[in-house]
């Protein structure tokens, strides 16, 4: 998933910041596929979380060096932002887990409950206002996410929890970046998220290790580091054209994204359950980002 970012000299070019943030999702979509299609062949999720880091660690720490931000990394921030990779990574675990048992329009629907749970949790950890409206367009999202999984049906499977548990440290991750993204610069939290991920499942992929079987195998997990960072790449440019309350909503293309992968490489389509869950879920994000646009007074 995405990073939230502040970036310096915004220039309104809203058309080309919207076709950024859409690439930036394309981007974030083959991830998801990419780790399906490996998990499927039998790799460990640990092996796979680690390929999505351990390139952006070295994208990372090259700007870093470039734009001489190490002393930077030494701040009074350090502990936080250690802690705030560490949740991307768990995250990123959780997901891929996931994506190895479910549809990926079942773990998408899921994931995008994390912009609802960072509502619901923004009051507590940023005394942010969170009025009648919208603890009501948060409580009808969950009702999606219910039906999306139906926990009491027979088709219910264990690993919607490890998706759930994907999107609420993502949904913490993202409540630490708009708090810290006046305070410190993209690339270095975007040095920690890859650093925390690179180091900590760094043991787990020499133990787990299994080679692909093809050259193309190797490529798609390779891939998996090289499109986060792209990916993040996409965003940050997009918040230089366009503002954020514009942009948020075409966050959701990564659902539709991962529907045409799923239908096109997994012959899967989503069950009407999924469409119906999936749908609210939708309907109560856009109800919370025009509450938060103040287009509409708050109650």
């Amino acid at each position: 998933m995405a990073d939230f970012v502040a970036v310096p000299g915004r220039q309104e070019k809203v058309a080309f910041g919207i076709s950024l943030m859409l690439g930036a999702y394309l981007l974030f979509s083959f991830i998801d596929v990419g780790a399906k299609w490996l998990g499927a062949l039998g790799l460990p999720a640990a092996q796979l979380a680690f390929m999505r880091y351990a390139p952006h660690f070295v994208v990372s720490s090259i700007i870093i060096i470039r734009s001489h931000e190490i002393s930077s990394l030494r701040s009074s921030y350090a502990p936080v932002l250690a802690f705030r990779g560490s949740l991307l990574m768990i995250s990123t675990i959780l997901n891929f887990f996931a994506v190895r048992y479910l549809p990926l329009t079942l773990t998408s629907t899921i994931l995008f409950s994390a912009p609802l749970m960072t509502c619901m949790l923004s009051q507590p950890m940023l005394a942010e206002k969170v009025g009648l409206f919208r603890w009501t367009a948060v409580l009808f999202g969950f009702v999606g996410v219910i039906i999306a999984i139906r926990p009491f049906d027979e088709s219910f499977h264990w690993a919607a929890l490890l998706s759930l548990g994907g999107a609420f440290c993502f949904a913490l991750y993202a409540l630490l970046t708009r708090k810290y993204a006046g305070r410190v610069s993209t690339d270095v939290m975007q040095f920690y998220s890859g650093a925390v991920g690179t180091f900590c499942l760094l043991p787990f992929a020499f133990i787990y290790w299994e080679n692909p079987a093809s050259i193309k195998d190797w490529a798609i997990m390779v891939s998996l580091g090289i499109f986060g960072w792209a990916g993040h790449q996409l965003l940050t440019q997009a918040h230089r054209f366009a503002a954020t309350s514009i942009l948020m909503p075409f966050g959701y293309s990564f659902i539709l994204f991962l529907t045409i992968w799923s239908y096109l490489i997994f012959d899967h389509l989503p069950d009407r359950w999924t469409l119906i869950g999936g749908s609210i879920v939708v309907v109560s994000g856009l109800f919370i980002w025009f509450r938060e646009t103040r287009i509409l007074p708050n109650r």
